[in-house]
């Protein structure tokens, strides 16, 4: 099922993973890990924007492993120890492309686009021998998991999409608190100031009774050791907007496909994952109630039994 030629070393940051860094045809080298035993079902991790792999939670890739999958994850380019793009992004040129977004307008591509990125997911596994795999999605990584379901309907079997949107026209925005957090800035690029910021940010989007602040601080402390490179998040929001709606690649998707969403989740509301289980013909739709913009250690239990029911199905 896997690609001896590739050299996996431990992690150095969970037990249950080994690690390598995978080149691309593109030219980009994409760093990722795996857990469990290759020859079980494959569930494919994709993470939101600016986050790193590391930023799924441990316990919920354990459980995956425990219930008989063989979990990939893995930094999405411009992020973590995957390759970064050299094209600047002038962050002026963002609220007037936001607002081309939200009407539905076209942006053009400055650098590259969520089809990219999906590009290097299918490229990645080809890379890694894996012919056939269930993909699950958070966020911006749900967005780039329905277009690799509908490009490669040949090796995507199922698809889990968590808290994300298929960027339609005239879908919600962000309630006012939450988008201005997530848009403001560290007090400096200092590591202390940064993960105080990342602290703040997942307090407000976030679950609001799951709040677990010495978690999140080590994890942005891990990060940050990891490689911190803001402008890779601004990369990769301009991919979000350059691509636009997905409801084209919806109408593609055959594949059984779960949403699940937060009621809680004020930065992408649940109309936005409605928006996608009823663009997807066949799709489930679950709301958890109490749960935001983030998978907290409340609700792994939850979330990883809806999946592995939904991928074992």
């Amino acid at each position: 099922m896997t690609n001896t030629t590739y050299h996996l070393r431990p992690s150095p940051y969970a037990p249950i993973f080994q690690e390598t860094s995978v080149r691309l045809n593109n030219g980009l080298n994409i760093h990722v890990e795996v857990a469990g035993n290759p020859t079980h079902p494959c569930v494919v991790l994709i993470m939101g924007l600016g986050c790193q792999m590391i930023h799924w939670p441990l316990k919920f890739c354990e459980y995956l492993v425990e219930q008989g999958f063989y979990v990939i994850r893995f930094d999405n380019r411009d992020i973590g120890l995957s390759s970064k793009t050299t094209s600047a992004v002038a962050s002026k040129k963002l609220f007037p492309a936001m607002l081309r977004f939200k009407l539905g307008l076209k942006n053009t591509a400055l650098s590259y686009t969520l089809v990219d990125m999906a590009e290097d997911t299918a490229a990645l596994l080809a890379h890694l021998g894996i012919k056939k795999y269930a993909v699950l999605g958070a966020s911006m990584g749900g967005m780039i998991a329905q277009i690799l379901a509908a490009k490669h309907p040949q090796h995507v079997e199922k698809i889990g999409l968590l808290f994300t949107s298929n960027n339609q026209a005239f879908l919600p925005a962000p309630h006012p608190k939450q988008l201005k957090v997530f848009f403001s800035r560290a007090k400096s690029a200092k590591k202390v100031d940064v993960v105080a910021h990342n602290v703040k940010v997942n307090a407000i989007i976030g679950s609001p009774h799951c709040v677990n602040k010495k978690q999140v601080q080590a994890v942005s402390e891990l990060a940050y050791d990891r490689c911190y490179m803001p402008s890779g998040t601004l990369q990769q929001l301009f991919a979000i907007l350059c691509t636009g709606s997905l409801r084209k690649w919806d109408k593609k998707i055959t594949q059984p496909t779960l949403v699940v969403h937060g009621d809680c989740d004020k930065l992408l509301p649940a109309k936005h994952g409605k928006a996608v289980a009823t663009a997807i013909k066949g799709a489930k739709f679950k709301l958890i109630s109490g749960m935001g913009h983030d998978i907290p250690d409340e609700y792994i239990a939850h979330l990883g039994t809806l999946f592995t029911q939904h991928f074992k199905s």
